[in-house]
């Protein structure tokens, strides 16, 4: 453990990374979706001489460029701030990977959040068709971000076996190609621009909700109607796109839903089906919603209903995100480095020269405890909490310290059949480093008398 642990009390560093994410995503992929949206709308109301539509969407480009430039740029930065924290190894990894990758995104963005300004300040300032031009120059740099981040977060799950081969080398940049359009890259690319396609639709609901469709009903319903249209692709091709990245992602992944299926009756690991049944739940209800509310009667469609359809978008969003990032378990880079920072090929070597030989925080004053502590807090933390979201108090429950000791030697030995073995990492150290660790999960538990 080279980097001092980050504790986050109660909910644990996953989920502040998760909250600042799922928040991104959902301002993100409309940033993308919602670029495209714009001079389509306005060419569509040039080309059909609906001239009451231009206030409307002038209105929307302002709504868009505050959400999109600054809440999903400060998000955005977020994210950087709590993955190097969370997990500093991880993050140095794909640093090193795509360093050049995400200066190439950077210069992306600096055009996509210089070109929105434009798109917004010259509304009636330029003519109509160089003003459809600029947003179009957005809708592609935007797109453009998308293209690279996806390869990025794709080689999380799948990093390819090119990678792999040399992972660890020094000679991972020589692979750069096949990591980056790894065997998930064009379905989570498919995925994503459906997402953003429909988040457009979401967010314009939301501001064509906030039309007077007593005063203005041809104008109302005319822009819900086709705003509710955006969300026709993603929920006719999603499920085709959503099989399909399935089918890219390895075997030993696939087994972690086809578990939650198989154990979901006696209530184990269920987590990764409940998200996955979200996912199906939360896109069936909105597509209900929009359709009963916006589609058949657009004038009525109130803020407040506009907002309930937001809400489901984002369950479903987040849901979609958290069964992404599940189904990485046991690992935060595929096959390479396990989800508490430990590099698969560095597992012997802490097992024969000990885990915390390797941590500048430990002395030879410390003692068992404070041993078992940093332990505990190198590789158990990424995870788990001490007392609260996957408390290690409740799960040791009534467990004394030769019953945790047993359960330590399960995850230490990692054997094929292990029943932790499909979504925990090893435990690595020596057999002096568990026991303290050992001596220090006694202290949380509450055994037997």
């Amino acid at each position: 453990m080279n980097y001092p642990f980050w504790i986050v009390p109660h909910i644990g560093s996953g989920w502040v990374i998760g909250l600042i994410a799922i928040f991104h995503i959902m301002i993100s992929h409309f940033a993308v979706g919602g670029g495209l949206y714009l001079p389509l709308a306005e060419r569509k109301a040039l080309r059909e001489n609906r001239r009451d539509w231009l206030e409307t969407l002038r209105g929307h480009s302002k709504f868009f460029l505050i959400l999109t430039g600054v809440f999903g740029a400060v998000s955005g930065v977020g994210i950087w701030f709590s993955i190097g924290l969370a997990n500093p190894e991880a993050t140095s990894t794909l640093i090193h990977n795509f360093v050049f990758a995400w200066a190439i995104e950077w210069v992306f963005f600096m055009i996509e959040l210089s070109t929105a300004a434009v798109y917004y300040y010259t509304w009636g300032r330029i003519p109509h068709e160089l003003h459809i031009k600029v947003g179009y120059v957005y809708a592609v740099t935007s797109l453009f971000t998308l293209i690279i981040i996806n390869g990025i977060l794709a080689f999380m799950l799948t990093p390819s076996d090119a990678w792999l081969a040399v992972a660890g080398t020094g000679a991972e940049a020589s692979r750069f190609w096949q990591a980056f359009f790894n065997p998930t890259y064009w379905p989570s690319l498919v995925l994503r621009t459906l997402v953003c396609i429909s988040l457009a639709g979401i967010w314009a609901l939301v501001t064509c909700s906030r039309i007077d469709g007593a005063k203005n009903p041809s104008l109302k319903t005319s822009l819900v109607r086709w705003s509710a249209k955006w969300l026709i692709p993603s929920y006719l091709l999603l499920p085709f796109a959503l099989a399909w990245y399935l089918w890219q992602v390895p075997e030993s992944q696939r087994f972690l839903l086809q578990l939650g299926m198989s154990t979901a009756a006696p209530g184990m690991f269920t987590q990764l089906t409940r998200m996955s049944l979200l996912i199906v739940l939360s896109s069936v209800t909105l597509v209900g919603v929009v359709y009963l509310l916006a589609w058949r009667t657009p004038e009525k469609f109130r803020f407040s209903q506009a907002v309930v359809v937001l809400f489901l978008g984002l369950v479903a969003t987040a849901a979609g995100e958290y069964s992404r990032e599940m189904l990485r378990k046991p690992y935060v880079v595929g096959q390479h480095m396990f989800s508490n920072g430990v590099r698969r090929g560095d597992v012997d070597k802490f097992n024969q020269e000990g885990y915390l030989t390797h941590s500048p925080w430990v002395t030879t004053t410390s003692s068992t405890l404070d041993q078992g502590q940093i332990m505990f807090r190198g590789q158990c933390m990424a995870c788990h909490t001490a007392d609260s979201y996957r408390s290690m108090r409740g799960l040791l429950g009534e467990r004394n310290r030769d019953s945790i000791a047993s359960l330590l030697k399960i995850l230490h030995d990692y054997k094929p059949d292990s029943p932790y073995r499909a979504y925990m990492p090893p435990l690595v150290g020596t057999a002096g480093e568990i026991s303290a660790l050992s001596d220090y999960l006694t202290t949380l538990g509450s055994p037997a008398k």
